[in-house]
């Protein structure tokens, strides 16, 4: 449990120290900080599953990415020619947020992989690097949004807890039951 209090501690020191730029010089542009950000959590969450020795858990990191950002391509080719693929100041390839997936990919990694103990901390930076792109006028509201589900569906997709329990019927000719199964 002091793990969870120490990433609590972090992401409270990121929020106070990206905000305090933002709110001494109002009206000035944050994208940077959402920039790094976006970088930030993927990468740490690829980084905590080669410390913990997890060699499925990179495996599934690659393969969540990788599909994360190609439904987020595809989306933003088809909706390129829409009203929706517009931004806010008038260029294309604005539905859904590529920032946004790219970040949510790493917080639903850690979420599903690890638990909510990691989960919860990238997802309020996921929050904020979402908050960033649209206070920035780079994406409309529905553009994050859309980007957060599409990262959340992906990683229940592709993405199984490091221990997992796996609780099933069985029913046989001569038998019915349950079959317990626990991966460490």
């Amino acid at each position: 449990m002091p793990r969870f209090h120490l990433s609590l501690a972090a992401v409270a020191a990121i929020f106070c120290l990206l905000g305090t730029p933002h709110v001494a010089r109002a009206g000035q542009d944050t994208s940077l900080a959402g920039d790094i950000l976006t970088g930030v959590i993927p990468v740490s969450a690829l980084a905590i599953a080669y410390f913990k020795g997890d060699t499925e858990g990179e495996k599934q990191w690659l393969r969540n990415v990788i599909a994360n950002q190609t439904l987020t391509s595809v989306a933003r080719l088809a909706f390129n020619e829409t009203s929706w693929g517009e931004r806010p100041t008038g260029n294309p390839y604005g539905f859904p947020s590529g920032h946004v997936a790219f970040v949510a990919s790493g917080a639903s990694f850690l979420q599903e992989r690890y638990g909510w103990q990691y989960g919860v901390p990238a997802w309020l930076l996921t929050g904020y690097v979402a908050y960033n792109r649209v206070d920035n006028d780079h994406h409309h509201w529905r553009d994050v949004i859309a980007s957060g589900v599409l990262a959340y569906g992906v990683g229940k997709l592709f993405v199984t807890p490091e221990v997992a329990i796996h609780l099933a019927p069985v029913i046989g000719p001569d038998f019915i039951g349950l079959r317990f199964g626990r991966s460490w």
